[in-house]
């Protein structure tokens, strides 16, 4: 996803951002409005027990 997409849903789910957060940030800031763990970018393929993320594809890359 495109930060600006990223952007989009976070406004849709009314999670704060600032104009100058990164894209993983602003994805864990969603992933902690979510209650999950906000582990974006920081798991491999082994390690992540999240398998219906939404951001799984972009983590993993």
């Amino acid at each position: 996803m495109t930060l600006q997409e990223i952007k989009k849903i976070a406004k849709q789910r009314n999670v704060a951002i600032d104009k100058n957060m990164k894209k993983a940030d602003i994805i864990r800031a969603m992933q902690r409005q979510e209650g999950n763990n906000d582990c974006f970018g920081n798991v491999t393929d082994e390690n992540c027990g999240e398998a219906n993320c939404l951001w799984r594809q972009d983590c993993l890359g």
